[in-house]
């Protein structure tokens, strides 16, 4: 039952965030007189509606999205008169434009006049579908905002958590269990001097210790010495003669490579630290490079997720995933004995910050029938019409979207695809929580 709600709770956040995302759109359509006669959560049949004005707004039965129904998204061709439909084909392509533009059309009401999208100045249109994107983007700030200045963010402290039994290498440490030691593993310096999980480390090789950081640090710089380092245990202080050895670590700065440094072999406890603002902003600046960086490498990443879906392959934990998977990992959170209340807390708000984020920068791709599609639309409109008034030519009208269509529907067959594909994959070979 604690998985279950773990999963609800992370599917009702995102659909939440879905509704919010389609209300962006919304907000600024009826705000620019658009006339929008649908407002949906989800897709396929409808589950439930309720017509308020002119506008049904409803929930799906497949919470995989949702969308607005704004008026009048493809324009007439140039020339024609507004709700005119021409029964004119050249070709395969032209046809499917046609017709497409012409069901749109359709619904264009004589007493309709500019509250038909097309209508609308391009700045007006920007701002309409860069609004359901804002929405996300606001919400992933509000997020991680409340996460690290809210609850904070974990930081090691300069306490023992756990004390390694024996030195292992960082290339073979993956493959054995901490409870063990190879036969000819030596003891490791902490295990040496009898330190305790809750030791507070005070004092290393004469400088006293604020910070974990700090302490790591130190200790990496004084391998194969032997330094005092005092430690409060209780209401003892213990002062200690430390024999640090060196061992193969991870680099600090680049963990895919290994470093010869000092070693004593703890493991610090964790702590939430409360943050300021700045932090919440170098975090979201860190958070959308990442993410970015992800999205230029999505059709890799998708191949990775189609091996791990119909092989052996292992889920890359920063790849892709959808809905479901995300829902999945809300069930591990919950159902954790790992994790303290606080800490599910804070990974329930921080998957749901990283979703919208990645919601956010996945539709400001300039490609139809993303919202980033029709801002380029927008924007290619002002620039035409920018280019008319300087030659003192007559006005270009709106830029006719509805020629896009192929590449519309192909990508939509793409879209459609990769969402099934992350349905399968998070079904039979989903992203844990434990990796």
């Amino acid at each position: 039952m604690v998985w279950l709600a773990g999963v609800l709770i992370l599917f009702f956040g995102l659909l939440v965030s879905i509704a919010l995302h389609e209300l962006g759109h919304f907000s600024f359509a009826k705000l620019f007189g658009v006339r929008t006669t649908q407002f949906m959560v989800g897709f396929g049949p409808t589950m439930w509606s309720r017509t308020k004005g002119e506008t049904e707004y409803g929930i799906k039965w497949i919470p995989l999205g949702g969308y607005i129904r704004m008026i009048g998204m493809l324009p007439p061709r140039r020339g024609d008169a507004p709700g005119q439909i021409r029964n004119l084909s050249t070709g395969p392509w032209q046809g499917l434009i046609e017709s497409a533009r012409g069901a749109a059309l359709e619904e264009v009401r004589p007493d309709d006049g500019d509250r038909v999208f097309y209508a609308k100045k391009w700045w007006q249109k920007l701002i309409i579908m860069f609004a359901g994107p804002a929405m996300n983007l606001v919400l992933a700030v509000l997020f991680f905002g409340i996460l690290l200045m809210g609850i904070g963010k974990e930081t090691p402290q300069p306490v023992i958590s756990t004390v390694e039994k024996c030195m292992v290498p960082a290339s073979q440490a993956a493959q054995i269990r901490r409870d063990e030691c190879p036969t000819d593993a030596k003891q490791t310096p902490a295990m040496q001097v009898g330190l305790r999980p809750g030791d507070r480390i005070t004092a290393f090789a004469g400088k006293r210790i604020e910070s974990y950081p700090q302490l790591q640090t130190a200790i990496r710089d004084a391998g194969g010495r032997t330094v005092p380092m005092t430690v409060r245990r209780g209401d003892q202080t213990l002062n200690l003669q430390v024999p640090v050895t060196r061992n193969e670590m991870r680099d600090l700065k680049d963990p895919k490579k290994v470093v010869n440094v000092g070693f004593l072999g703890i493991t610090p406890t964790q702590a939430f630290e409360r943050q300021g603002p700045g932090v919440v902003a170098t975090t979201m600046v860190d958070l959308t490079k990442r993410t970015g960086e992800s999205l230029l490498r999505m059709p890799e990443k998708m191949v990775g997720v189609w091996n791990a879906a119909f092989g052996d392959q292992k889920r890359d934990p920063n790849g892709p995933i959808g809905v479901v998977g995300v829902s999945r990992i809300g069930g591990e959170v919950a159902a954790s004995d790992e994790l303290s209340n606080q800490q599910k807390l804070a990974a329930f708000i921080s998957l749901l910050g990283s979703v919208n984020l990645a919601v956010a920068l996945f539709n400001l791709i300039p490609l139809l029938p993303l919202d980033g599609g029709h801002m380029a639309g927008a924007l290619l409109e002002a620039v035409k019409k920018g280019f008319a008034r300087l030659l003192r030519r007559p006005d270009p009208g709106p830029v006719d979207v509805a020629k896009a269509l192929p590449l519309t529907y192909a990508m939509a067959a793409v879209l459609v695809v990769m969402g099934g594909l992350l349905i399968y994959a998070d079904l039979v070979n989903p992203i844990r929580l434990s990796g």
